[in-house]
């Protein structure tokens, strides 16, 4: 006799998928952390501070989860914050899962940075497209101080000097024994823009030969004799995430630091990528270029130095 079906039996539900964390999110995560750390406390004397769970803050502290409002406000009270910082942060809370953010000029750049910073510490890959600087991950102190001049032509030494800090803070990113992978595209025109004078060129282009050599970097050049291209409106970040956490882009614009969370945003952008790539030269042509460029400011420079 055959077993007749248990109507009344209902199957497992699927396990939720776990939502990613957004920029605001992994941003929030950072900054608690950061608090903590500076505030001189353990995970632990936090929970005992706090009575927050113990599990809850590392949850909260590495972007697994939002913590809920009230959590939040016990976690600021322990670490001292008031005013505009505290009221940021409660904002930021608020719009935690929110994709896609506009982080605006108005904080001290070092602080600015941070969203980016932590992004790449946590990602496993970088594609940075740059249509008319060499990529920040790769330049020399000397080329990024002029570099800013020329943009910046108000900005004081102090101001130059907290931008320079805070982009070799991220270079950092490419050394140990985990390093960012880093596969770095640019146009032509970031090579042949004067930037400085002939020895800060010089120096440059010996950078990028030098990390041109590194396992874990990749660098292409397209030429000019590709034309005109889907890169030419300019720069941008991909980071690419392990967990299967989705992609986000990263702009760098005249009104702030531009976040990209959505799908079809990323599809584009990776898009694009794959484009650049195949219409660039190849590395090893890539380094022929350079070098070929680096010979000419030194007879360049041999030539200023003899007049």
């Amino acid at each position: 006799m055959q077993d007749k079906p248990d109507l009344g039996a209902t199957a497992p539900l699927p396990r939720a998928r776990r939502q990613p964390p957004t920029v605001r999110l992994r941003r929030l995560a950072a900054k608690l952390r950061h608090l903590r750390e500076a505030a001189g406390l353990s995970q632990t004397e936090v929970a005992e501070k706090t009575d927050v769970n113990l599990a809850t803050l590392h949850r909260i502290e590495t972007a697994k989860t939002k913590p809920q409002l009230r959590t939040l406000i016990a976690l600021l009270d322990a670490y001292g914050i008031t005013g505009t910082e505290r009221a940021d942060l409660i904002a930021l809370q608020k719009e935690a899962k929110q994709r896609g953010w506009l982080h605006s000029f108005d904080a001290d750049l070092p602080d600015q940075y941070t969203a980016l910073i932590g992004l790449e510490a946590e990602a496993q890959q970088a594609i940075n497209y740059e249509s008319l600087f060499i990529p920040g991950l790769l330049q020399t102190e000397d080329y990024l101080r002029a570099m800013i001049r020329g943009v910046r032509p108000t900005a004081t030494d102090e101001e130059i000097e907290t931008r320079v800090a805070a982009r070799m803070q991220r270079q950092v990113l490419l050394e140990g024994d985990a390093p960012l992978r880093l596969w770095a595209i640019l146009d032509q025109a970031a090579l042949c823009r004067m930037v400085g004078n002939e020895a800060v060129m010089r120096d440059q282009f010996a950078r990028l030969a030098q990390q041109a050599q590194r396992p874990h970097i990749t660098i292409q050049v397209i030429p000019f004799s590709a034309g005109a291209h889907p890169g030419m409106p300019g720069s941008f970040i991909v980071l690419k995430f392990p967990a299967h956490d989705p992609d986000v882009i990263y702009i760098d614009s005249m009104a702030g630091d531009l976040f990209l969370e959505k799908e079809e945003d990323i599809q584009r952008y990776n898009d694009i990528c794959e484009h650049l790539r195949a219409i660039a030269l190849s590395p090893a042509d890539t380094a022929a270029l350079i070098a070929s460029l680096s010979e000419d400011h030194q007879w360049k420079e041999a030539q200023d130095a003899a007049t």
